[in-house]
């Protein structure tokens, strides 16, 4: 099928007109998601709250921000890849706005950043545009150069996206 005639029931969707994703493509996006929701928002979890490197670098003047747009634009760059629908990228957009906006405000803005999922959400809001489109996706080990169909080991421990 050619990229013309997918590009219409794309625009139907409210998809990017440029960009369509294979269910592989679009499922490493998930897997990279995890990835920044984890390493952003749940490096330490304790019950529904969680810390992580984007809570810890909150309290860093000039690091907060760098690391917050970085992390951001990794998930909304892994959104377009995935031709995640136009509705996901701005609550995407909204989320990362917010946790990003915070971290500009001394003392209290910090505190907020921290305990404010920004990069949780926007991961999340992601993961479930790519699997109302392709499913759930496989918990597999991304690995350098590992091609789809190669020997790739189930990652234990995974959590479910609900």
């Amino acid at each position: 099928m050619s990229i013309a005639k997918l590009s219409g029931a794309a625009r139907s969707a409210g998809r990017c007109e440029t960009m369509v994703a294979t269910r592989d493509r679009a499922h490493q996006s998930w897997r990279r998601a995890e990835r920044i929701k984890r390493l952003s928002d749940r490096l330490i979890s304790f019950g529904p709250f969680g810390l992580g490197l984007d809570g810890m670098l909150a309290w860093i003047p000039g690091a907060n921000v760098v690391y917050s747009v970085a992390a951001g634009g990794l998930l909304i760059y892994e959104g377009i890849k995935a031709a995640a629908s136009v509705a996901t990228l701005a609550r995407m957009g909204l989320y990362l706005l917010a946790d990003s906006a915070t971290s500009e405000i001394p003392i209290v803005g910090w505190a907020v950043d921290t305990v404010f999922p920004g990069h949780l959400l926007a991961a999340k809001a992601l993961q479930r545009d790519i699997e109302a489109r392709y499913g759930p996706a496989d918990a597999v080990a991304e690995r350098p150069g590992a091609q789809p169909g190669d020997d790739a080991r189930p990652v234990s421990g995974t959590a479910t996206v609900r």
